[in-house]
């Protein structure tokens, strides 16, 4: 067997196969611009992406940019990132409720009352997280269409990296083919792809190169399979989205608010492992495992979070829960963001719920949710899109979108 952490020739992942299918009708048209320093690239005209019921697809007939490349152009004014791929990857092994209800001694259907979640995916044993970065990020790359070389950043949002030392983000844009980018891990829990996403977005509009964001957790090697709380909800997934700089005036990231309330920094933790408790011969194995000290807080703080910050960055982008199109909300638990939603006076039809198949992956939730949902109803210019999340920390966060 090949060991999960050995390199390959770049762009290029043994073992792994993904299934195509067609893609809609052209969407998205580049912006045109004529200011000097703005970057002129001759992107895919074509839709996101259709994948498959595992992974993200790549687009037939785009035209990859055969520009120069050039690096720290000035930011240019009214130059706005473009959502031009997105793509997911999940393991294959799905865990139905039944399974844990049986190891935990709960009754039958406990899980999906009280999460809104039926089935879960749990990777494989020689899979590691740059094994599930790796084909989301992929399909992102061939939905965007664009050249390798204009990706000038890779952010990888993610809690579970294959090491503590070195990080994941250099090795995934290795097997990727990136060449000529930079790539750094961001440990942001449950939020840190909405972090990602939003310096991200300042990358893409200052230096004019286009950043691959991709989220990816393997939790289930991660939380204590005895301890209910954590058993029940966490998943393993990727979700990626490629940013690029050409997008239309008034689109992109129009709205965004972060927050982090470190009075509540113990109620999800991993005790052992950081500085602070470092790895010794005599640690308690269950200190390894993630543990939530109390999940009542932990939703409370989450609810009030998600919605206070998705209220502020509506109104910074002139929107309101009326005008939205999508919710992708943090797919914690159903009965979290569903609170979130009533809060905020949305249509609940409006409302990712990728939950229910895949569980709770952390950062991850968000970007499968928005490739899920696109691969469902295709996403279309000028739809607004209201992304939020909370998690360990306390932090949290909410972005707007208009593609």
């Amino acid at each position: 067997m090949r060991h999960p952490h050995r390199l390959g020739r770049p762009g290029l992942h043994p073992g792994l196969s993904f299934r195509h299918r067609p893609t809609p009708a052209p969407l998205f048209p580049r912006a045109r611009r004529d200011h000097p320093t703005a970057r002129q690239r001759h992107l895919s005209d074509a839709p996101l992406l259709r994948d498959g019921q595992r992974t993200g697809s790549g687009l037939r007939g785009h035209r990859r940019s055969r520009g120069p490349h050039r690096r720290g152009d000035p930011m240019t004014p009214g130059l706005a990132s473009r959502l031009a791929g997105v793509g997911h990857f999940v393991p294959e092994q799905r865990i139905a409720n039944a399974v844990l209800e049986e190891r935990l001694g709960l009754e039958p259907g406990w899980i999906e009352r009280r999460t809104g979640i039926q089935a879960r995916r749990w990777a494989a044993p020689d899979q590691s997280l740059s094994d599930l970065a790796l084909p989301a990020g992929q399909h992102a790359l061939t939905a965007a269409g664009i050249d390798p070389d204009d990706v000038g950043l890779v952010l990888l949002a993610t809690s579970t990296p294959d090491h503590l030392l070195p990080p994941t983000a250099p090795l995934v844009a290795h097997r990727l083919g990136l060449r000529r980018t930079g790539a750094i891990d961001l440990t942001g829990a449950c939020s840190g792809f909405l972090y990602a996403l939003t310096l991200a977005d300042g990358f893409v509009r200052t230096q004019g190169r286009a950043v691959l964001v991709i989220a990816a957790n393997l939790l289930s090697r991660r939380m204590n399979p005895l301890e209910r709380a954590s058993a029940i909800v966490f998943a393993d997934a990727a979700g990626a989205v490629v940013l690029t700089p050409d997008g239309p005036p008034g689109t992109g990231l129009v709205g965004v608010d972060l927050d982090a309330d470190g009075r509540h920094y113990d109620l999800i933790t991993i005790p052992a492992g950081g500085s602070k408790q470092p790895f010794h011969p005599d640690l308690d194995p269950r200190d390894v495992l993630m543990t939530l000290r109390d999940g009542q807080a932990v939703f409370a703080h989450a609810v009030r979070m998600m919605t206070h910050c998705s209220r502020r960055a509506l109104a910074q982008a002139g929107e309101s829960p009326a005008t939205l199109d999508r919710f992708l909300p943090h797919q914690a638990n159903a009965r979290l963001f569903d609170a979130v939603g009533e809060q905020l006076g949305l249509d609940p039809r409006r409302t990712a719920r990728s939950i229910v198949e895949y569980g709770n992956a952390s950062a991850a939730t968000i970007p499968l949710s928005l490739s899920l949902s696109h691969q469902e109803r295709p996403l279309h210019p000028g739809e607004r899109l209201l992304l939020c999340a909370a998690g360990a920390g306390m932090m949290g966060g909410a972005v707007v979108w208009r593609v």
